[in-house]
């Protein structure tokens, strides 16, 4: 039987599944960044623009005021992404450094640490040392748990935050223009309206992105962008007519 598995077939089908499992859809590491990006890029601006109709201003004033948010809130967005998985990947440095530290100045008690945690898991008696065995004796593959199984952290250190932060800003802007459309173009139809119409078509498209990159089944995923982006959208609407209604 195992040396069936070990054919070239059976490796290629493996490799299929485990693919299958994983995930190698390089997308799928920055599917946060272009969901949350884009629906925030669509609100906000979809939100000014709501504001500045109720407002009754002329539509070079609502293209300027919808574009210079978008560009601002792009670039806010990107860089508080930035500062904030790298201070995810300092944290998770810091804490290799001293889990290293302790493995190194107190390895029976981070060994007692390894056995309590595969005792939790079920595993007893001699398997159980023979697992903490294994693992404390390499000090990489120590740590690596001890981060993992301990402490809960699971951070690729190597991660480029500045591509996080580019693609969100790539995003909010993509996505963030398509309220403004009717408005830019200066499309001849209602052009609020017409712009309600482009909201609700951005969020349509980013929750088919959202499916085909995640690989979910069926149109759940669309739905809940659509409902969660559409709430969001009414409210920054009821806002800027009632605050309108009350500077008039």
């Amino acid at each position: 039987m195992f040396k069936n598995q070990m054919t070239p077939k059976f490796r290629r089908e493996y490799e299929k599944h485990r693919n299958k499992d994983t995930g190698t859809d390089k997308l799928g590491d920055y599917i946060k960044d272009i969901v949350y990006g884009g629906n925030d890029g669509i609100i906000t601006t979809f939100a000014v623009v709501s504001g500045a109709v109720g407002a009754g201003f002329e539509l070079k004033v609502i293209v300027i005021l919808g574009v210079a948010n978008m560009l601002a809130d792009g670039a806010s967005m990107g860089l508080s992404n930035y500062l904030a998985i790298k201070s995810e990947i300092d944290h998770f440095i810091k804490e290799e450094k001293r889990e290293y530290q302790e493995i190194k100045d107190t390895p029976e008690f981070e060994r007692e640490e390894i056995r309590e945690i595969y005792r939790i898991k079920g595993f007893t008696g001699k398997l159980l040392e023979q697992v903490v065995k294994v693992i404390t004796a390499d000090n990489n593959r120590w740590v690596n748990t001890m981060m993992k199984e301990e402490l809960g952290l699971i951070i690729d250190p190597n991660q480029k935050a500045w591509l996080n932060a580019l693609v969100t800003v790539i995003s909010f802007c993509a996505f963030g223009f398509i309220p403004l459309i009717p408005f830019v173009f200066a499309i001849k139809l209602d052009q609020f309206l017409s712009s309600i119409v482009a909201t609700l078509f951005a969020l349509t498209v980013l929750g088919f992105i959202r499916l085909k990159i995640t690989k979910e089944r069926g149109i759940r995923g669309v739905l809940e962008i659509v409902f969660v982006g559409s709430v969001c959208a009414l409210i920054s609407y009821g806002i800027g007519a009632f605050l309108s209604g009350i500077v008039n």
